[in-house]
């Protein structure tokens, strides 16, 4: 080792230069570690505006109130749930089985779950649950009623509870995502007094929320202590009820409130709050269809080289964008994209006049000389119904505009709701009518709009389309207990249904919603329903702190 030769008193002034840079980078490295961040804190409340108000927060009885369905979402569970392919999920139930003739389901319930006053959740409050629904008063829907009033539900033991069913169903269990109810409320309010109980002001569910206030005006709810999923950052939710959705938007663009949970957003509504510099917008794909239906008793509607013209005159993206206000994606199928069954490879139809043109051609229409078609002297002219709505009569214009531009002729004509449905759609008293379906189930069973079997006034195969191949199809799968059985004979109506082109599917609408910025790390959607929103609201957050860099790293 060799000596160190510099002078004896220039070696403290090295020394001292070497201390202070190792103080200067250990303070340096002290500051990094302990530099002050901001990371979500608990607390604040979440204001939401909505038009329209509930009448009772009770899962038996929301299946008609949008309002009603949002706050069931949070205050109630299911024994299963829907995820977001529509997929059933544990929920109440951590597991079951089906028999092998798969007519009996076996629910095992989950553990240590209370209710929202403590008391715990059982065996007995599922039974007494599906029991309301079976009672001949039973004051809710008609269709949920008559599903449930076919099965024998039993209690096995305190958390075992077996439901069996005429004959097997494989979209039952999509059924059983409907909100529970505590036996003790049941065993004393019969099921014609449901819908007026003082219970539905002030319900108790086991949901991850809990009603704190409720009044006409608003509802107050705040977390549930006993919840065994996620707990939120967010300290309150609030829901304030409006008259209709201008009402909701003007308390928006003030501040009253932070969301506004509309179902639908006209094109200026949705002009307006692109211009709100406040608020940020989160769309997500939405289980939903509009269509055109064409009668297909009528003889022009017959031929299929007729029905693929019309949907081929039709630029459905630029119908999308000019009267919806990009609220929506070209549909293919009657089986939503959403959904696990739903085939990718669909055929599609783009925008093609010309060779809408040559079918009609080839069909035996001939150009008439006036902009019309003729076949054998009858004039290609028909009436396309909608709703009196303006979203709704600006889309049938545009596509009565494009039929015209291949030589159909088309008037529209624009009804109540209540008229579309009642006096037209089912009598099926049209030639063609735009319609749009919500509230879609998450199975993605066809059976009731396409088989044979509902061609008639009580069914809702409203073209009338009767397909040999279709029906054997429907029927196989609605009964196989196989998913990939069933998502292959479905790969195959599709196909078949985007060759024979019963009616005209237009388009599968896209949820918008509206929050202020205020709130962070929104997520939404995909949706089958809108109450399905608050799907992931424990990750949302409205207050912030600081903490040490060190503490962040714990945190996380």
């Amino acid at each position: 080792m060799s000596a160190d030769r510099r002078p004896a008193s220039q070696r403290p002034v090295v020394i001292a230069v070497i201390g202070a840079l190792a103080v200067l980078l250990l303070a340096g490295y002290l500051a990094s570690i302990t530099t002050a961040v901001t990371v979500p804190d608990t607390g604040g409340t979440y204001v939401e505006g909505i038009a329209g108000r509930p009448q009772a927060i009770n899962p038996l009885l929301c299946q008609t109130n949008p309002a009603e369905r949002d706050l069931v979402a949070l205050v109630f569970n299911g024994l299963t749930r829907r995820n977001e392919r529509g997929e059933v999920v544990p929920d109440l139930a951590e597991r079951w089985e089906v028999s092998e003739d798969g007519r009996t389901y076996t629910f095992h319930l989950r553990k240590r779950v209370k209710w929202h006053d403590g008391t715990a959740f059982g065996a007995d409050d599922v039974v007494a649950t599906l029991q309301a629904l079976q009672d001949p008063a039973y004051p809710g829907v008609a269709w949920l009623a008559n599903l449930w009033r076919q099965v024998a539900v039993e209690r096995l033991d305190a958390l075992t509870v077996r439901v069996t069913l005429p004959e097997p169903y494989a979209p039952f269990l999509s059924c059983t995502t409907i909100g529970l109810l505590p036996a003790r409320f049941l065993a004393s309010t019969a099921a014609k007094d449901l819908a007026t109980s003082p219970f539905n002001d002030h319900p108790v569910g086991t949901g991850p929320w809990q009603v704190l206030e409720a009044s006409a005006e608003a509802v107050l709810l705040e977390p549930n202590p006993h919840y065994y999923g996620p707990k939120p950052r967010v300290g309150r939710l609030q829901f304030k009820f409006y008259s209709d959705l201008q009402a909701a938007l003007v308390a928006l663009e003030r501040g009253e409130v932070l969301g506004l949970g509309a179902r639908w957003l006209p094109t200026p509504s949705l002009n307006a709050l692109q211009a709100n510099t406040n608020v940020a917008l989160y769309t997500t794909p939405l289980a939903g269809c509009s269509l055109i239906y064409l009668n297909l008793k009528l003889p022009y509607f017959q031929d299929r080289r007729v029905r693929q013209a019309l949907l081929l005159a039709l630029n459905r993206p630029q119908l999308i964008a000019q009267a919806l206000g990009g609220q929506g994606v070209v549909a293919d199928s009657p089986i939503v994209a959403l959904s696990w069954a739903y085939d990718r490879q669909v055929r599609h139809y783009g925008y093609d006049a010309a060779q809408a043109r040559a079918l009609l051609d080839k069909a035996g229409w001939r150009e008439d000389g006036s902009g019309g078609r003729v076949k054998d002297g009858v004039p290609l002219e028909f009436t396309l119904l909608t709703i009196d709505e303006e979203t709704a009569r600006q889309l049938a214009a545009a596509v009565s505009r494009a039929w015209l531009a291949v030589g159909a002729r088309v008037e529209t004509q624009a009804v109540s709701g209540f008229s579309l449905l009642h006096d037209y759609l089912q009598p099926r008293r049209f030639e063609a009518l735009l319609h749009t379906w919500g509230d879609l189930s998450s199975d993605p069973d066809p059976y009731e709009m396409w088989h044979s079997a509902q061609a008639g006034e009580e069914g809702q195969n409203f073209a009338g389309w009767q397909n040999m191949k279709a029906d054997q199809w429907l029927e196989i799968a609605r009964q196989s207990g196989d998913p990939e059985e069933r998502a292959r004979l479905y790969q195959q109506f599709q196909a078949l249904f985007a060759e024979e082109v019963p009616s005209l599917l237009l388009y599968s609408p896209l949820y918008t919603y509206a929050i202020n910025k205020q709130v962070k790390d929104v997520k939404v959607g995909p949706l089958w329903d809108p109450s399905e929103r608050f799907r992931y609201l424990d990750q949302w957050y409205i207050k912030t702190k600081k903490v040490l860099s060190t503490e962040k790293t714990k945190l996380r």
